[in-house]
């Protein structure tokens, strides 16, 4: 018997949970709930419940990576349940020590019949673990179905229950949603905007930065363009692959600038806070490795997905109190470094689910006000995503559908090779990088200064223990200095009444209105106790459009007419 009093105490939502699946007892069940919640907590504790009544006999964890297996299998250990993580298709027998064995879903495709032996020879609880992996191929989804349609229950986990294909993933119900189309329904649903209010998460606090761009294209051609403006899609994505080369000035100076957060952290009541540069390939976390070894004059932790003993190194990091963690595959797939708190994303993967997946990384909460910042390319895909990190995706089948999460996310994290031949294709002439706005709670706050200024220096030594509402306090207070600082500055020319904008370009309208969006948006936050985020979504279900970190200046003048109107 799994002494249940020994189990860590649940949160609320866990609590919550399992109430749910024990009065329900239905077969499958699917937890929705925020990377750093707790869900891995939350299983275990209705697994013993399971083994304890037998109801079932043993328990099966399938899990997306090698590394994971360990990781379940640790956290299992703790709390009384022994798992085999070392179990292979080819055991015949496995010792009655453990009370079940973890594997991965490759493992269930390659031979779901060995899997389904096991099932239906002993009352089996299967734990799919991020289960949306299960709609990654056929030869997945096939096997897991087949593996576990006799399973007694069948417990889903996920953080990012969406998809953009077709593939459904087994054993999720579907319902007929808005417009007719298939759903998923989930059973238990806990959002990063509850745990935010629980404090069950940390704050994450997005640092965008823009800069000039300048390039050669194989045709000889010579573009040049900044950072963060309007451009087409392909421009674009030209304009962020040349940011990320280690060999322009941009990277160094975003890394810089990462490396100050990461110390005031340090200094601020956060003593072993770690950082994490996320690459697209291999040959580029290299790079990035020897540049910020020069900042610091310290080697960080390189992680490569095909490198022979990357889980130990991981954990090696996990316990230790180095600064900075490189990586490419690695930290997508669950990896849990609870003292990450400063985030460099050098990739150009761009899907909600990778998105969602790497901020995962950082926001696990282990004490009150631990706050989380990642500094990322100021493009409109990134500030989209970043500004809706608080949205709740399902997934959808048969509607219009995005790129291939998966091919995505299989491109952001080529081989060595295949990095290399891409970036033949064009010759970096010169990159810089300047802060440009923060967005936190879906609020952007502008900062059209240069790098290196006391402005940049301002953001980067913000405290680390924060509860939200002091971080979007600090900074709004700190936008309204700086433009107090900007109207007395003796550079700052006054246009003339009959043409208000006469000495201003395109951006830095953009940012003044974003300026001015955001003092309504904190006035009516303090008028209603309306999250500012909230605000922010209800202007844009009114009036359309993306985020107010990319909106067009249209855009922001009419939400600023619809939020006076109010």
């Amino acid at each position: 018997m799994i002494d249940l009093d020994a189990l860590p105490p649940l949160r609320a939502w866990q609590r919550k949970a399992l109430v749910s699946y024990l009065r329900a007892r239905d077969r499958d069940f699917l937890a929705v709930a925020t990377p750093g919640a707790g869900k891995t907590t939350f299983a275990l504790r209705v697994a013993a419940e399971m083994l304890n009544d037998g109801t079932v006999e043993q328990l099966m964890v399938v899990a997306p990576t090698e590394h994971l297996k360990l990781q379940w299998a640790q956290a299992a250990a703790r709390v009384g349940i022994s798992l085999d993580h070392t179990f292979r298709n080819a055991d015949v027998h496995q010792s009655s020590d453990f009370h079940g064995a973890v594997v991965t879903y490759a493992q269930i495709g390659a031979d779901p019949a060995v899997h389904r032996r096991r099932t239906m020879t002993r009352r089996t609880m299967v734990v799919l673990d991020e289960v949306h992996h299960a709609g990654d191929s056929r030869s997945w989804g096939e096997g897991v179905r087949l593996a576990y349609e006799h399973a007694e229950r069948r417990l889903c986990l996920t953080g990012t229950p969406f998809r953009s294909d077709d593939n459904p993933i087994p054993f999720v119900t579907y319902e007929h949603g808005p417009g007719g189309l298939l759903t998923s329904r989930p059973d238990s649903v806990y959002g990063y905007s509850e745990a935010l209010a629980d404090h069950v998460v940390r704050p994450v606090m997005f640092l965008a930065y823009s800069g000039e761009a300048r390039w050669r294209t194989r045709a000889g051609d010579e573009l040049a363009v900044r950072l963060g403006e309007p451009l087409t899609k392909d421009l674009t994505s030209q304009a962020w692959r040349t940011a990320l080369d280690p060999t322009g000035e941009w990277m160094p100076q975003v890394l810089r600038a990462a490396d100050a957060r990461l110390t005031a952290l340090r200094g601020a009541g956060m003593g072993d806070a770690g950082g994490l540069i996320i690459a697209s390939d291999q040959t580029q976390a290299r790079a990035y490795a020897r540049l910020i070894e020069r900042i610091t004059g310290l080697p960080p932790v390189v992680v490569l997905s095909d490198d022979a003993g990357s889980s130990d190194k991981i954990a090696k990091f996990a316990e230790s109190d180095d600064k900075w963690l490189v990586a490419v595959r690695m930290v997508s797939e669950g990896v849990d470094i609870p003292r990450l708190a400063v985030g460099v994303y050098a990739t150009n993967a761009h899907t909600p689910l990778f998105f969602a997946q790497a901020i995962g990384r950082f926001v696990r909460a282990r004490r009150p006000g631990e706050t989380a910042t990642v500094f990322v390319p100021s493009v409109a895909p990134l500030l989209e995503l970043a500004a809706d990190l608080e949205r709740q995706r399902d997934h959808v089948l048969g509607g219009p559908k995005d790129e291939d999460p998966e091919a995505l996310l299989r491109e952001a994290n080529r081989e060595e090779k295949a990095g290399e031949d891409d970036r033949r294709t064009t010759e970096t002439l010169h990159t810089s990088a300047e802060l440009d706005q923060v967005i936190f709670d879906g609020t952007s706050f502008g900062t059209p200064v240069a790098s290196g200024t006391p402005e940049e220096e301002e953001f980067l030594g913000l405290p680390g223990l924060l509860t939200p509402d002091q971080v979007s306090m600090l900074l709004s207070k700190r936008q309204a200095e700086q433009m107090a600082r900007s109207s007395s500055s003796p550079r700052a020319v006054p246009a003339a009444p009959s043409s208000p904008q006469r000495n201003m370009t395109a951006a830095e309208r953009r940012v003044g209105l974003r300026r001015q969006l955001n003092a309504l948006v904190a006035s009516r936050h303090h008028a209603t106790n309306e999250p500012h985020g909230k605000i922010h979504a209800e202007l844009r279900r009114l009036c359309g459009g993306p985020p107010s970190a990319q909106a067009t200046i249209e855009q922001l003048e009419e939400r600023i007419a619809r939020i006076r109107d109010w």
